[in-house]
């Protein structure tokens, strides 16, 4: 039993043009031919179906999209299955979550981890082949997206959640893959969390993890004998003026789930790059970095220094939101060394305990999402 998984699917810019022609051919080709030889395939929807008079909903970030041409892509690549447990999955509010999974149900198209409500988007999805019985459990951090009773959207990332719905595939399946989209955007290792975490659900019973989110691959290891993936890069997501970068690379996971073992076969490519198309490559193009990448996941000290360096260049974004001026002079300014931050240590204090307090962190969110009218 073959099933293999890709990283985020987003046609716009380039590939849009061919999209909204139909030329599935001259963008998705090789991949349509490799899909042809699995018995399962998975992709993940990164944006939902949206109809012309939709609106976006208030958030950070911007709000993607596809229509109709978009979803067909997926169907004539020969995709089986959708993860929707992503940070774009609800940008449209509830009409968008809405008509992507009637679109996605009306022409058989499998999907995990969004619902319509909290209990459909956390459902354990079942699908039988050549005799044995997958389960995918899908979830994805918290942003804008998360359904709740009331609300449309996403399955988060709750790794409490998370073992309970394990433990109900364990007793119901052959195989449990748990995908998982999140981590830091750009940046090719994942935070001790996100190491803690998976080895968490393969402790919990499951025996294969894979991620995504970070718009460029990252390395993986065999934990007890089962194989997690902290990312699998972009596999269709075109960005202007971004070419022979780590956006342009990506892997797809092949995992074959015979004789009660998982192996694996990692695929390399490029998408977007200077032609807006996903060209297959050799089977090692990626061997020597991604080896590098293994060495630091699986030596703690090496990742702790590798996320030091990474959190020092890459923090000052969330601190100038608690600066009481916000435009860009004063930005540009304090930049330049010409005015001091009007943070106090106190207020610093205080931030820091509202954060990490799990408690206190409720309260803010709650206060936060009135402030923006969103509840």
């Amino acid at each position: 039993m073959k099933i293999l998984v890709v990283g985020d699917y987003c046609p716009r810019n380039r590939v849009s043009k061919f999209i909204n022609t139909r030329d599935f051919e001259s963008v998705f080709g090789d991949v349509k031919q490799l899909l042809n030889v699995m018995d399962y395939s998975i992709v993940n929807l990164e944006c939902p179906l949206v109809y012309d008079n939709t609106k976006p909903i208030i958030k950070k970030g911007p709000a993607l999209k596809c229509n109709i041409n978009g979803v067909d892509a997926i169907k004539w690549m020969g995709f089986s299955c959708v993860t929707l447990a992503n940070n774009h999955f609800r940008d449209y509010g509830e009409e968008g979550v809405n008509a992507t999974i009637d679109y996605l149900d009306k022409h058989s198209i499998d999907h995990v981890g969004g619902g319509r409500n909290i209990t459909q988007a956390s459902a354990v999805f079942y699908k039988d082949i050549k005799g044995k019985r997958i389960a995918i459990i899908n979830c994805c951090e918290h942003e804008f997206n998360i359904a709740t009773e009331e609300i449309a959207g996403s399955n988060p990332l709750n790794p409490l959640h998370q073992f309970y719905s394990i433990q109900e595939a364990r007793n119901n399946a052959d195989f449990i893959l748990v995908i998982v989209h999140g981590g830091h955007e750009h940046f090719q290792l994942p935070s001790e969390r996100m190491v803690e975490t998976y080895r968490f659900f393969v402790d919990a019973g499951a025996d294969a993890v894979i991620n995504h989110h970070q718009h460029c691959y990252s390395g993986y290891e065999i934990y007890k004998e089962k194989p997690i993936f902290y990312g699998l890069g972009n596999f269709c997501f075109d960005r202007d003026g971004i070419r022979n970068s780590k956006w342009n690379e990506g892997i797809m996971v092949e995992l074959d789930m015979s004789n009660n073992h998982v192996d694996f076969t990692i695929r390399p490519y490029y998408q977007c790059n200077d032609s807006p198309l996903i060209e297959l490559l050799s089977k090692d193009s990626f061997d020597e970095h991604i080896s590098q990448l293994n060495n630091i996941i699986t030596h703690p000290e090496k990742l702790r220094q590798e996320l030091k360096k990474y959190y020092s260049g890459n923090c000052s974004d969330y601190a100038n939101i608690f600066e009481p001026i916000d435009n860009r002079y004063y930005y540009g300014a304090k930049r330049r060394g010409w005015l001091p931050s009007l943070i106090s240590k106190d207020r610093i204090i205080a931030a820091t305990n509202y954060i990490c307090c799990e408690s206190h962190r409720d309260k803010l969110e709650y206060w936060l999402l009135n402030k923006m009218e969103v509840r």
